[in-house]
C-alpha cells in the first residue's frame, strides 16, 4: 500500500475526476458501507448507497458540472487505520455560478485501499 498521505491524495483526485465525469457508480468502492456526508448545507445523506444515489441526482442536473476538493492536509491516526484531510471545496454549475467552502473528511484504511468514511462539508459563499 502507498505511503497513507499519497494514498488518500490520490483518491481525493481520483473522485474529483469522477464527479467530473459524472460516474456515480463508481464512486461506491471508495466509500465505506456506513458512509457519513454532512452537505454544505447541513443536510445528512446515510450510506454508501446513499451517498451515490445523492451524486447520480446532481448528475441528472444538466446544470450541474463538477465538485473539485482541494486537500490541504493529511493526519494519520496512531493506530494507522483511520486519517483526517482537510481541505477547500468548490462546485461548479451552468448559469448558476459557484459554491465554495471547507471540508473535512475522514478515511479508513480496509482491504488495503483508504475508503471514505465521513465527510463533512461547510460551504462559505454561493
Amino acid at each position: 500500500m502507498l505511503a497513507p498521505e499519497i494514498a488518500i491524495r490520490a483518491k481525493r483526485k481520483l473522485t474529483n475526476r469522477l464527479i467530473a465525469a459524472h460516474d456515480a457508480p463508481r464512486l461506491k468502492p471508495h466509500l465505506t458501507d456506513d458512509m457519513v456526508l454532512i452537505t454544505g448545507d447541513g443536510g445528512v445523506i446515510l450510506g454508501a448507497e446513499a451517498v451515490v444515489d445523492a451524486f447520480a441526482g446532481q448528475f441528472a442536473d444538466a446544470r450541474f458540472l463538477d465538485y473539485v476538493r482541494t486537500t490541504e492536509t493529511v493526519a494519520l491516526a496512531d493506530d494507522g487505520v483511520r486519517a483526517a484531510e482537510t481541505g477547500r471545496w468548490v462546485g461548479r454549475w451552468r448559469q448558476a455560478g459557484e459554491m465554495t467552502g471547507l471540508y473535512l473528511a475522514a478515511w479508513r484504511a480496509s482491504r488495503g485501499q483508504w475508503r471514505l468514511e465521513r465527510e463533512l462539508y461547510i460551504t462559505l459563499t454561493g
